[in-house]
């Protein structure tokens, strides 16, 4: 059987999105409201300020899924996918579903929706100047070629087997980032310290965006938004030399630990795994001497995050400034203790980063795969 021209309006029993306005919120509902930017790689992710509803709320808006279902994000976050697993969840508008019919595999739709070709058609009919939103219309319209149900699933497997591996290896750095933290946890801290006597700070900043030719180089940029508490390998965007030297920005070393001071992800870490820039909304936090390490400091950021935040400042938007890191009081243990420390910590932080390669590979790998197998370049 050959390929056929179909749109996802052919192929699925229903398109539509979610509520068009705010539910009641409830702290101990027993379901979360999601929408676009609650989706990634295939999956919806509750995180720590995704709002609760009651079930009676639950019960007023709730939009029928099913196992077939496939989330895409149409407002904002163009293009991010969630297949829907039964989750406790209510749709806000910027989530879109789709219900798959009898006609299509759902794992072969939401690679068909992670292909290059949606995510350019996507902005291309978005609509809006300020926040970009993909009509229904303009989703059901979306036309691909649909192979017979027994190559869609080839596919959908070989595409899978990737994210599988992708996954197994993000449980696994998740593990190794519980173990340095609880071996963090075991330290006697038997003395306090200014954190500026113990450690450098610095903020980044922005290179002119007037210049296109500045944001063509290799070096690391990183923006806030890019901190997740974890290693930081390659940045969504890279500049050159010459952004560094002319603008305020600074090429921060290896191992630096990156805070983010203000923005969505005000308190969030990273840990340079090679030297890099950042934007301004971001603090560099680097050892003086090796003793009192990155990574020791990485964890401690990290326990006492919400300390932290109780300094934050500013109406508009709150913010942590770089005099408040910098006064940070420090409780750090015998120097004994923390050289044990660094070194049963060094090697799990470098499997860990390890790990981030393995998976950046994988990625690699799987998105040049994607748009042959979708367009049948490569028979299966």
């Amino acid at each position: 059987m050959s390929w056929e021209k179909v749109s996802l309006e052919s192929i699925s029993t229903k398109i539509g999105d979610g509520l068009h306005g705010t539910p009641k919120y409830d702290d101990s509902g027993e379901y979360y409201f999601i929408n676009g930017n609650n989706l990634s790689n295939g999956k919806i992710l509750i995180k720590e300020d995704t709002k609760r509803i009651s079930s009676i709320e639950y019960d007023k808006i709730k939009k029928e899924l099913n196992d077939k279902t496939v989330l895409v994000a149409i407002n904002g976050t163009l293009g991010n996918i969630g297949l829907y697993r039964d989750e406790p969840v209510a749709l806000g508008k910027s989530a879109c579903y789709i219900k798959v019919n009898e006609k299509a595999e759902k794992l072969f739709v939401r690679y068909v929706l992670a292909n290059k070709d949606f995510q350019i058609y996507a902005r291309d009919f978005a609509t809006g100047s300020t926040i970009k939103n993909l009509g229904l219309k303009a989703v059901r319209d979306y036309s691909f070629n649909l192979p017979p149900l027994p190559t869609q699933r080839k596919i959908a497997s070989i595409l899978s087997a990737y994210d599988d591996l992708i996954e197994n290896n993000l449980k696994r750095i998740k593990l190794l980032e519980e173990k340095a933290f609880a071996s963090y946890k075991l330290l006697d801290k038997v003395k306090k310290f200014i954190l500026s006597d113990l450690y450098d700070t610095s903020s980044g900043g922005t290179p002119s965006r007037t210049n296109a030719e500045y944001f063509t180089g290799e070096i690391n940029w990183f923006k806030s938004k890019e901190l997740s508490d974890s290693i930081l390998l390659e940045s969504e965007e890279k500049i050159t030399e010459g952004a560094v030297e002319k603008s305020s920005t600074k090429l921060f070393p290896i191992g630096s630990v990156i805070m983010a001071m203000y923005g969505a992800t005000i308190g969030k870490l990273g840990l340079l795994s090679q030297p890099s820039t950042t934007n301004q909304a971001c603090c560099a936090i680097i050892e003086k001497d090796e003793l009192k390490s990155n990574y020791y400091i990485l964890n401690w950021l990290l326990e006492n995050r919400e300390y932290i935040l109780s300094f934050r400042m500013g109406a508009a938007q709150e913010n942590i400034s770089q005099q408040i890191i910098k006064n940070l009081l420090v409780s750090i243990p015998k120097d004994i203790d923390l050289k044990i420390f660094n070194s049963e910590i060094k090697p799990i932080y470098q499997l860990i980063k390890n790990l981030h390669q393995q998976n950046t590979k994988l990625r690699e790998a799987r998105d040049i795969l994607l748009p042959r197998l979708m367009n049948g370049q490569i028979e299966v």
